[in-house]
């Protein structure tokens, strides 16, 4: 069986930069054993695997299946902005007008998609979720965020923010710097990790972030580390984006309104993403956030399938 796919670059305008995320946007007559195995051959992020449901109807309607090379993935924002770029570019889904809407069901539910499009053609992606969140103010010391991150304590922000546990499914650290340049230079120091309190949190990940940045679209820069990420890496930041949202929500100096800001990952010699983001900031439990991004296609291909 032949399956043509794509890959895109994802939160970027600029070629070999974003992340690289594989859409195949007529998967249907793939098993599950099939779409880990190709996930295991590309070795991307993320590779989506899209079929229309039998009661779409026609409508602008997918059901998204998102495979990490290692297992199945319940839900992820990079392959939003990905599946939509391409269902757009490569015919399958008409643009007639300025904003086009979109759903796409994932295995933790509906995802509201708005395209919108210049000429026909897909120019930002944008998709709503409405998260809740639970956030803890117990931290490790300065000493131990210092050491496990190869930072000075006097690197880290006090003033303005502050380190909270927070968790929309899964719980980040997050850690606020001064400088940007802090937040490129840390280095994720495993002994260290283990002989603080850190690991009581229950936390795999650590978001550090600082709220200036060398680039005038961006707002934050922002970068994960912890004990599943290798030391020189910088993986994609969009599944931490809602914990983010909620984090800045949960300080008192922010008040009731809907707010816009830009965060970026990486820098021109690592893959730069920008990630658009607005949130609904209502005082309440739920927050509804609206993440959008740009993309570049990138390759099309068709990929062998044996029967399996």
């Amino acid at each position: 069986m032949k399956y043509q796919y794509f890959v895109a670059d994802v939160f970027t305008r600029q070629i070999f930069n974003g992340a690289q995320i594989a859409v195949f946007p007529n998967s249907e007559g793939l098993n599950e054993l099939q779409m880990q195995l190709i996930a295991r051959e590309l070795n991307l992020t993320e590779t989506v695997f899209i079929v229309q449901p039998r009661k779409a109807n026609g409508s602008n309607r997918r059901r998204m299946r998102i495979f990490s090379p290692q297992n199945e993935i319940d839900f992820a924002g990079h392959p939003v902005i990905a599946s939509a770029y391409v269902l757009a570019s490569c015919g399958d889904l008409s643009l007639n007008d300025t904003i086009t809407p979109l759903i796409f069901e994932q295995n933790t539910g509906e995802v509201e998609v708005n395209i919108s499009a210049h000429q026909g053609k897909p120019t930002f992606v944008q998709f709503s979720r409405k998260v809740s969140a639970i956030i803890d103010r117990f931290a490790p010391t300065d000493e131990e965020l210092a050491s496990f991150l190869g930072l000075e304590i006097n690197d880290l922000d006090h003033h303005k923010y502050s380190t909270r546990l927070v968790a929309c499914g899964l719980p980040y650290l997050i850690v606020p710097v001064w400088r940007y340049e802090s937040v490129r230079k840390a280095r994720f120091n495993f002994d260290a990790w283990h002989q603080s309190c850190a690991p009581q949190t229950a936390a795999q990940e650590i978001l550090l972030f600082a709220p200036k940045t060398p680039y005038p679209d961006s707002d934050f820069n922002a970068r994960l580390l912890g004990p599943r990420i290798s030391v020189h890496e910088d993986p994609p930041v969009g599944n931490a984006m809602p914990a983010f949202a909620s984090y800045l929500c949960s300080f008192d100096f922010m008040q009731k309104g809907t707010y816009t800001f830009a965060v970026d990952r990486g820098d021109q010699l690592s893959r730069r993403s920008l990630l658009n983001l607005e949130m609904d900031h209502l005082g309440e439990k739920g927050l509804t956030i609206r993440v959008g991004g740009t993309a570049v296609m990138v390759v099309e291909a068709m990929m062998e399938i044996p029967e399996l």
